[in-house]
């Protein structure tokens, strides 16, 4: 197997130390490393993302992600992060995260092992 390329290992990194029931977003991550953007971000979880708790590294819109649903709802209902409950017009009723509440900004309740990029 071949080695990660770099910017692929400190994204990965930022998702593993996103605490059990919050996210961050594809945007957050990328703003938290000072580098890339959303769609770098989330291109390193589509190929990468499995070892790590990827259903944490979200869209900014709560809309959980198209394709893996149930497997991330499973997830955020064992963590006990902050859901919306879908209205009756949305699609398979899933709920979508309550990003105000679910959000982490990095710091907060942060691992004792994390620290922003200076």
């Amino acid at each position: 197997m071949s080695e990660l390329p770099e910017y692929a290992e400190r994204v990965l990194a930022v998702a593993e130390r996103i605490p059990p029931g919050r996210v961050m977003t594809y945007g957050d991550v990328a703003e938290w490393l000072g580098e890339g953007g959303p769609r770098q971000v989330g291109r390193v979880m589509a190929l990468y993302g499995a070892a790590v708790p990827w259903w944490r590294v979200v869209r900014a819109d709560g809309v959980l992600l198209p394709g893996h649903e149930l497997r991330a709802l499973d997830h955020y209902r064992h963590e006990g992060t902050p859901l919306r409950q879908a209205g009756p017009a949305a699609e398979g009723h899933v709920p979508r995260l309550a990003m105000t509440r679910a959000r982490w900004d990095g710091t907060q309740d942060a691992p004792a092992d994390v620290t922003p990029p200076t």
